[in-house]
């Protein structure tokens, strides 16, 4: 299966780096055909200028200054999200991804008012997610990032598609045991995926 995975942590030497490149080696040991996508490294431009808006709804051209990262989309038959949680939400860079790359003609379709999604070539999903907040703390949020990947993002795909969803919550206060055994945990299900 060609994999698409996403990751958004700007540091090289991070735990949520660490993560990124623990997902690519258990997806490629599974026998996967990974596309890593490290939005930083890239130099991906989060930015939707007001050009960009003003085309937002004329596919193709919407896609004409990202078009190598449509095709990446458009290749996969699987996703994977590697990121942070940040202020209960995705990184500014990701969630430009989303907004420039997700395009009508893309994502989905817009025919007289009614939407519908493109991306059911996706047969599988996960995220691998990091929160400095508790569980709890998330759960009163309301969770924003969660509801996007097990509510939004999974509408857009292939109709019941598995959507495995992993996060490490609590980083402020997390230990060596606790950033270990959840390497642990994504190492199973990506070598699983």
């Amino acid at each position: 299966m060609r994999v698409l995975v996403l990751h958004s942590h700007p540091i090289a030497e991070s735990y949520g780096r660490a993560l990124y490149h623990l997902t690519l080696e258990s997806l490629t040991k599974a026998g996967h055909e990974v596309d890593g996508c490290n939005l930083y490294d890239e130099g991906f431009d989060p930015v939707l200028s007001a050009h960009d808006r003003h085309i937002y709804h004329d596919y193709p051209e919407n896609t004409a200054l990202v078009q190598p990262y449509v095709e990446r989309l458009k290749a996969a038959e699987g996703l994977v999200i590697v990121t942070p949680v940040w202020n209960f939400g995705f990184p500014a860079i990701l969630k430009g991804y989303f907004d420039r790359v997700w395009l009508p003609g893309v994502s989905f379709a817009l025919n007289d008012g009614q939407l519908t999604p493109t991306l059911r070539h996706i047969r599988k999903m996960a995220a691998v997610l990091t929160y400095g907040a508790t569980p709890m703390r998330a759960f009163l949020a309301g969770n924003p990032p969660k509801k996007t990947i097990k509510r939004v993002i999974r509408a857009q795909i292939k109709i019941g598609a598995p959507v495995k969803f992993m996060a490490h919550y609590d980083m402020n206060n997390c230990t060596e045991q606790t950033r270990a055994a959840f390497m642990n945990k994504v190492r199973r299900e990506m070598e699983r995926f």
